[in-house]
């Protein structure tokens, strides 16, 4: 039988692993969009420019 500290101390590490783990993904998320965005910039400047 675990005592009651295992009750309290496994569900509240994982919520914390949950919510780190949502924190760095959404970061993550986030600057992979950013690039992407900047990616089309980069070549939608490249296709306007003038061919030299």
């Amino acid at each position: 039988m675990p005592s009651s500290a295992h009750l309290l101390f496994i569900p509240s590490v994982m919520i914390l692993g949950i919510v780190i783990g949502w924190v760095l993904g959404s970061r993550a998320a986030k600057d992979a969009y950013a690039m992407e965005l900047k990616r089309r910039e980069e070549r939608a400047a490249r296709k306007a420019a003038p061919p030299q």
